[in-house]
Order: C-alpha cells, then sequence, then structure tokens
C-alpha cells in the first residue's frame, strides 16, 4: 500500500512558497498548452486553457496539502457554490472536504511531544498511528488509556493557527485571478467566514467546552449522543473525546424508509431544539459530522468546533418567521425578518419581495399537509436558483446578520441530506413542540 502521508508545511513562508509555486505551476501549462493549441489553428479561451484536468488536480492537490484555511476556502466554495462551479473543479472541490492527505509519523509524533512532552506514551496503553479520520484543520487518532478508556484524539495540523489570515487570501487570490468563479458569486463575504470559522475552530479547548454544553443540554433527548469531553487529555491543538461508534448516514442511502425517515427527522428536530431550547447551533451540517448508531437508534454527534451561540432575540425572530410560514401568512412574515434585522429601513421594495420569496420558499416543508418528501423536492435548486437571482442586483445587496448566514446554512444542509436520504419528515408536527423561546437556560 502506497503511503500517501504528506509532511504539512507549518510556517509562514512555506506556506507561501508552495501557493506560490502553484500559481507557476498553472501559468506555465496555460501558456505551454495555449501555444500548442495556436500551433495546430485551434482556437481556445482563457477560461479553457485554466480548466484543463491538470490545473484543477494541481488546484486540488494544493489544497489538501497545506490543509487548514486553504483547505477550508475550497471546502466553503464547494459547499455553498457548488452548482455555481465548472463542473471539474466542483467535483474535487467536493472530494477535497473528506480527502485530507495524512501527516507522516514523525511530525505527528513530534506534534504529540510538542503538547503532551516527552512522556508522552506514559498517557496511554496504545495509541494508534494512523488516523481514521481526517478534515480541514486536523486528523483523528484512536487511543486507549492506561486505565481501559477509549477515545478519540482530534489532532491539529501544525500551523494552522497562525497561517490564518494570509493561506486564506492567499487562496483567494489565486481563485480570483485564475477566473474559475462566476462573476455573479461574491467570493469576499466567503473569505471572511472562513477566517472567522477557521479561529474558532482551532480552539480546541473551546470545542471541547461546548461539546460538555451540547451534552447537558441534551441529556433529555435520547435520540442523540454526544462523546465525554476528556479535559485532562486536551490542549489547544488536541481535543481528547469518547470514542463512540455508528456509521456514516450515506450507508442509510438504501435502507428502509421508516429508517431513513427518523434519521432526517431527529436532525430537524435537533435544529429546533438548539435554536428554541439550547440557544446555540451547530452550524456545519457536513454529513461528516455525524454518525447514526442503528442499535440505539441515536443519532451520533461528532464536530462541536462550528457551534455558534445564537442570541434570544434572534431565535425570536426565526420562531415567528417560522410560525407565519407555517401559516401562510406573508404580512407577519415580513415583520419577522425586519425583527431579525435581516431588512433595513431603506431597503428597495423589489429587493424585499426576491428575499420574501426566498424565505417563503425555504418554509414550505412546514406547510405540507402531509409528511414533506424531500426526495420529490427540488426545494435546494430552487433556494440557489432565487438567490443567484438576488445577488445580481448588487447595487441593492446589504450584508444581513451574521448569525443569520449560519442559521440557513446548517437548514439548507439539512434539507440536503434530507433529501440524499430520500427521508419523507412532518416538519409542521415537529415544529409544533417547541414555543417560543422567553428565555435562555
Amino acid at each position: 500500500m502506497t503511503d500517501k502521508s504528506k509532511r504539512v508545511p507549518s510556517s509562514r513562508i512555506s506556506r507561501l512558497a508552495h501557493l506560490g509555486g502553484l500559481a507557476g505551476k498553472v501559468a506555465s501549462n496555460v501558456v505551454i498548452s495555449g501555444a500548442k493549441q495556436v500551433l495546430t489553428g485551434q482556437s481556445v479561451t482563457k477560461k479553457e486553457l485554466l480548466l484543463q484536468p491538470k490545473n484543477i488536480h494541481a488546484v486540488a492537490d494544493k489544497l489538501a496539502h497545506l490543509r487548514g484555511a486553504a483547505m477550508k476556502l475550497g471546502q466553503l466554495v464547494s459547499m455553498d457554490s457548488g452548482d455555481l462551479l465548472p463542473k471539474e473543479l466542483a467535483v474535487l472541490l467536493d472530494k477535497l472536504r473528506a480527502d485530507a492527505q495524512p501527516m507522516p509519523h514523525k511530525q505527528l509524533v513530534q506534534l504529540l511531544k510538542l503538547n503532551w512532552g516527552p512522556n508522552w506514551l506514559d498517557k496511554f496503553s496504545h495509541l494508534e498511528l494512523r488516523s481514521f479520520a481526517r478534515a480541514s484543520i486536523g486528523q483523528v487518532h484512536e487511543a486507549t488509556t492506561e486505565s481501559g478508556e477509549k477515545l478519540a484524539l482530534k489532532i491539529q495540523y501544525p500551523g494552522v493557527a497562525n497561517s490564518i489570515d494570509s493561506d486564506v487570501d492567499n487562496v483567494a487570490m489565486l481563485i480570483k485571478m485564475s477566473g474559475l468563479m462566476p462573476k455573479q458569486v461574491v467570493i469576499d463575504p466567503l473569505i471572511a467566514e472562513a477566517k472567522q470559522q477557521l479561529l474558532v475552530e482551532t480552539d480546541y479547548l473551546t470545542e471541547g467546552k461546548r461539546l460538555q454544553e451540547f451534552k447537558q443540554g441534551l441529556k433529555n433527548h435520547t435520540q442523540y449522543r454526544v462523546p465525554e469531553f476528556y479535559p485532562q487529555y486536551s490542549t489547544d491543538h488536541i481535543l481528547a473525546m469518547e470514542f463512540v461508534t455508528g456509521k456514516e448516514l450515506v450507508a442509510f442511502e438504501n435502507a428502509s424508509q421508516a429508517q431513513r425517515d427518523k434519521i432526517a427527522e431527529d436532525l430537524i428536530r435537533l435544529f429546533f431544539i438548539e435554536m428554541f431550547e439550547l440557544g446555540a447551533i451547530q452550524s456545519d451540517p457536513n454529513l461528516a459530522n455525524y454518525l447514526y448508531d442503528e442499535r440505539a437508534q441515536q443519532v451520533v454527534l461528532l464536530d462541536f468546533g462550528a457551534s455558534r451561540s445564537i442570541a434570544l432575540k434572534l431565535a425570536q425572530g426565526y420562531w415567528l418567521l417560522l410560525k407565519a410560514g407555517l401559516e401562510h401568512d406573508k404580512n407577519a412574515m415580513i415583520d419577522a425578518i425586519y425583527a431579525i434585522g435581516y431588512f433595513s429601513d431603506d431597503i428597495d421594495e423589489e429587493y424585499r419581495e426576491v428575499v420574501l420569496d426566498l424565505f417563503f420558499m425555504a418554509t414550505e416543508p412546514l406547510r405540507a399537509q402531509q409528511p414533506y418528501d424531500f426526495s420529490r423536492s427540488n426545494i435546494a435548486t430552487r433556494i440557489r436558483d432565487k438567490g443567484m437571482a438576488l445577488s445580481t442586483k448588487e447595487r441593492q445587496w446589504h450584508t444581513p446578520p451574521v448569525d443569520a448566514l449560519f442559521i440557513h446554512r446548517k437548514l439548507a444542509g439539512l434539507y440536503l441530506i434530507a433529501a440524499r436520504l430520500q427521508s419523507r419528515v412532518n416538519v409542521s408536527a415537529l415544529f409544533a413542540q417547541f414555543l417560543e423561546p422567553k428565555s435562555r437556560p
């Protein structure tokens, strides 16, 4: 078996050199291929030259090698604009989300010594040096303590936290210069989001506290399982938690209709619990952040790095918005959108109507007279198309509350998961279980 591990560049200079080398490689490929096609009498555009498979592979491979901010931006671009990208790039960025290259063992051991000291092995009876999961800012290893407790250790790639701004700016510049993004896609908000989200996600002790908060908050909801946090083995760059088992959600694509319905129902119920009871959401609805334990009939929640607190006023605004959507009351929906802070007083009326249509469309599952069939719905595509129409109205564009963007991303992601599982969910019955929040725990 070929070892695909690559040492992660940890200094700013080495990371910049990697991106500079990538830009040179892409430019060289464009010049050489362009010259060849001109000599053979073929007409070719700059975009066609840039979108050669070898250039796309070079970009994807470099993002995977750098991990961290570079890879996170690739993930965000893919997640939020996947259908807008050239097909070849979208496919590779989608693969990038779950296919980071592992650190070599030597670099891993150096990190363990740095975080736990020279006698780090004394803490465990066994630590598996081969990771069983990898993401943009860390990889996960299985370990067993001296007392026999089985842990999952999320170990952060070196240099990630210190290179967030420079990495994101460099990759964004590369994407902008390449012309790979459609002109109507505004990438700057994604860049700012990537930086802010990464700053939060690189603080593993904060994530550990979030894990504890969610475990406490969900203790009476037995359909969810949150791993135990082990602070005694955790540092700023290592998160130690209980090793839990379960299957990835994609493994249930061919399960019974009842099983698929239950998984999607539990995920949408969790969104309501987060918004209206806990006052905090895990804002990244990535498939890899969930497992399902068939024996216990539980959704296992794995990643709390992208958690965000939701202010009571904002939660109340969204409860009123969903209620208005359920009752087909557009005037009440407008009032709720203003309460959320999505509109300013001088908002253009045409722009307001487009946004209102978007919200009304997003609440469609609430108005279904029977369980909403996500497998037969193209709601995610329709929301995307309506959003694209909105993004072309640049003179009217304004920045909505940041937390609102995370809430919308979470709900849209849950719709996509429900569609992938071909689930049917009685969303209105779920929402009916939650009263307007009046206070916070």
